[in-house]
Formats: structure tokens, sequence, C-alpha cells
């Protein structure tokens, strides 16, 4: 049930993207986010691999066992791209001595200018070590939306020629139609309106080219919309 449900989501998104240009987003070439020191500032990439976040912890202290797991962790966020995320969300996850992850949390943000900083938190989390290295992961970045402008139809007919009928042995002059104009209508802007996808109640922002990744049961459904070649 819950499998089809996703199913639908995706159809629907789908329809969604009939009318708009899409990014091509087939040549992911994300860089894998590196761990850091709990002090040192962690990165997360975009899908063309450049650096798109930078964070750090607000916590000072992080600490739990298997009996009492830590169960929240604040973290800072800060833009390292040059344009506007409408919608950011990811994981932060935490890696013992041992290198072995004892806990992860899924931050999110409605917006993030170019160089803007914006505290979260991580809800979910539960931290079962004292961790001594971390990360974070960039799921969603949802950009503006752009304008879509429609080209020029060039396929339009020639004019069509005729000739008035005469009486046999009578002088027949061809006329011609006036020439319709061979250019153009102008081309016609249209603006993809927002789309977001709504999960028992909870609105997720969604963009053209940008992966969405939900969890339906057990397993973590990836959903990217684009462009039919």
């Amino acid at each position: 049930m819950r499998v089809k449900a996703a199913v639908s989501l995706i159809f629907v998104a789908c329809c969604c993207l009939a009318n708009a240009r899409a990014q091509d987003t087939s040549g992911d070439v994300r860089a894998s986010e590196p761990r850091v020191a709990l002090d040192a500032e962690a990165a997360a990439y975009d899908i063309y691999g450049r650096a798109a976040l930078a964070a750090r912890l607000r916590t000072a202290a992080l600490v739990g066992t298997p009996d009492a797991p830590g169960r929240n962790a604040r973290i800072v966020i800060e833009s390292r791209s040059q344009v506007f995320y409408t919608y950011a969300s990811g994981w932060a996850t935490f890696y013992g001595a041992d290198n072995v992850r004892c806990g992860e949390g899924m931050w999110k943000l409605e917006a993030l200018a170019p160089g803007e900083s914006a505290e979260v938190d991580t809800p979910g989390l539960r931290l079962t070590c004292t961790p001594a290295t971390w990360r974070i992961v960039a799921l969603n970045l949802l950009t503006r939306t752009t304008d879509a402008a429609k080209p020029a139809d060039e396929s339009a007919p020639p004019p069509a020629e005729t000739t008035t009928p005469t009486q046999p042995g009578a002088a027949t002059t061809p006329s011609m139609t006036p020439p319709t104009s061979s250019s153009a209508a102008p081309a016609t802007a249209r603006t993809l309106p927002p789309l977001e996808i709504n999960v028992n109640g909870r609105v997720i922002p969604i963009q053209p080219g940008n992966p969405l990744e939900i969890t339906v049961g057990a397993e973590r459904v990836r959903i990217v919309l684009q462009p039919v070649p």
C-alpha cells in the first residue's frame, strides 16, 4: 500500500512537469561528504559536486549510550551557493572513535539565501555513543523556479497560389492571395508554479531537476523530476 502511494506521488509530480523545462540530473557527480572532527566545519555538495553548504555544531557536548541515547543536536547551516534555496534538508550523521555510525538526525530549512547562516536542530536523532567525527549530507536543495519561454513556431506553411477562372479564349491573369506573415507569433512566457507533495499532512516542496528522497516503509525512494528526452 505504501509503495503504491509512492508511485502515485511520482505520477502526479511528473504530470506537473509536462510543460516545464528542467535541468538534466543524469550526470550526478556529487562528491562524497567527508567526516570531520566535532569542532571542525562539515561540507555538503550539490549534484554537480560543488560545495553547497557548510555546517558547524552548536551543541557543545554530545554524548549518548544505547540505554540513554542523545535526542537532539543544534547545528548552524551556512549557504556556500550563489543561488537562493527555497527548501533545504539533509542528514547529520555521527561516528564513534571506532568509525562506527552511532546516530543520525534529519535537519531542514524552509529558505536559505546565498551566504546566509541559520541554526537548525536534528529531531529524531538517537545518539548511542560519544561521537568523535561527524558529517552532513544534503538530500534536497530546491531553488527558485524560472520562466520557461515557448520557442517560436517556424513550421507555418507558405501562402497558397490561386487562379481566377476565365472563359475559353480569354486571357488568364494569375492572382496571388495576400501573403501571410511568415514570422511566428511572439513567444509566450509561461511560469511554472511552485510544486509540492503532501505526504500525510507533511508538505515537501519539489522542483524539476532536484532529487527528492522519501522513506516508504523500509525502502528509501528517490524521485527526480526531469523532462522526457
